[in-house]
């Protein structure tokens, strides 16, 4: 959609995060556990806890938040004050900037910049760090808001009722920290909203749930390669112009990687030895985890710490990572025929003459003339938008 500059001009784009619909490939199958203890011992509370069914409220609140977020936002943008053309203007002040402007129909690029869209030079030069949060809690428009909603219902439900709201939790949050930071280290001249690097995170730590517990599974190879697919297609959608595949992949590699830290489980060897009845003996004692979930936790901790360190690091030192990395601009972008992959600035020169503002865009050289008297700022960013569009 259509963005502006993060340092000055009119209008530029905006990357929006796009997310697609994803289906947990398969149940945990759990094979019978001995007979429960009586009520009174604290064996039987520990031993439903491992694989019990959690009750499902934090991703719907997480829904409903992303929802008012997004009506805060039109009420602040304003349409019909702010701009000359605006769509389904019978929502008053809730109504959408032209199509030209934001196809995704939304807000104005400055409004998203007002509520905390994701901008490297705040971040780096004003110290405003939160910005890689807020952007995380804030849409381009309709469409991306129900795109980004409706996976998020379908990831984060299963995965929320298997693992439980904390877990769960925390891997969205960090996710969509990671997504926004890989993003500002590659994307820096334009501005960046959505919680798709937070939605990428969650299908990554289902892949490494899959990995670390992989001996619960039913139909193991055949769930891998269903994930791995739906995996594929997500980060190839990614490719396309105006989506911002580095917060996809940022947030997948933050996910992937918590995964194997909050969503290991015990073996059932454990489980049965531990929690088994009265005269239970197993011929072997069996530890809580196997070795190689150990290594995984150990390994992921260590790359999460490093990663997240390493990153902020050259972020605020106001590293562009496409500097060192000549190819990687393709990981966002490829160019071919049918589009282009340039997101320069939208800059106009403009000059009011009595009630006529005159526009003309840097990028193209087009003219535009409106019939415009005190023209704000905001009216100007728009009317650039649609001319350079």
């Amino acid at each position: 959609m259509a963005a502006e500059p993060a340092s000055s001009g009119p209008q530029m784009r905006v990357n929006s995060r796009r997310s697609y619909n994803v289906v947990h490939p398969v149940d945990i199958e759990t094979p019978p556990l001995p007979s429960p203890a009586p009520a009174s011992s604290p064996d039987v509370y520990r031993e439903v806890k491992h694989f019990k069914k959690w009750v499902v409220w934090l991703i719907p609140v997480f829904v409903v938040a992303n929802v008012i977020m997004f009506i805060i936002t039109m009420y602040v943008n304003n349409c019909p004050k702010n701009s000359i053309n605006c769509i389904a203007t019978f929502l008053g002040r809730f109504s959408f900037q032209p199509f030209k402007e934001n196809p995704l129909l939304g807000p104005s690029s400055s409004t998203l910049q007002k509520m905390g869209a994701l901008d490297v030079n705040k971040v780096v030069h004003r110290h405003q760090g939160w910005l890689l949060i807020t952007c995380n809690w804030l849409h381009g428009g309709v469409f991306h808001l129900l795109a980004n909603m409706l996976s998020l219902l379908v990831i984060g439900y299963r995965l929320e009722q298997e693992f439980g709201f904390v877990r769960i939790g925390l891997i969205y949050v960090i996710s969509g920290l990671g997504g926004s930071l890989l993003s500002s280290l590659f994307i820096q001249t334009n501005i960046s909203v959505g919680a798709s690097g937070a939605l990428f995170g969650l299908l990554g730590a289902m892949l490494s749930e899959l990995i670390t517990n992989w001996t619960i599974y039913a139909s193991k190879f055949g769930a891998l390669f269903t994930l791995l697919i739906v995996i594929a297609i997500n980060l190839a959608v990614g490719i396309l112009p105006h989506v911002d595949n580095f917060a996809h992949i940022g947030g997948f590699l933050s996910g992937f990687f918590l995964g194997f830290v909050f969503l290991i489980r015990p073996q059932f060897g454990w489980v049965n030895q531990r929690y088994g009845p009265p005269g239970y003996a197993s011929s072997q004692a069996k530890s809580k985890f196997k070795t190689y979930q150990c290594i995984l936790w150990v390994l992921s901790v260590i790359i999460l710490i490093v990663g997240f360190t390493v990153g902020l690091v050259m972020l605020l030192r106001g590293v562009d990572a496409n500097k060192h990395c000549s190819w990687c601009h393709y990981l966002s972008c490829v160019p071919t025929s049918r589009w282009s992959c340039k997101t320069e600035p939208a800059y106009c020169t403009s000059s009011q003459t009595g009630n006529q503002l005159l526009l003309t865009c840097s990028s193209n050289g087009k003219n535009g003339t409106y019939t415009l008297a005190n023209a704000s700022s905001s009216q100007i960013q728009g009317l650039c938008s649609q001319l350079c569009s």
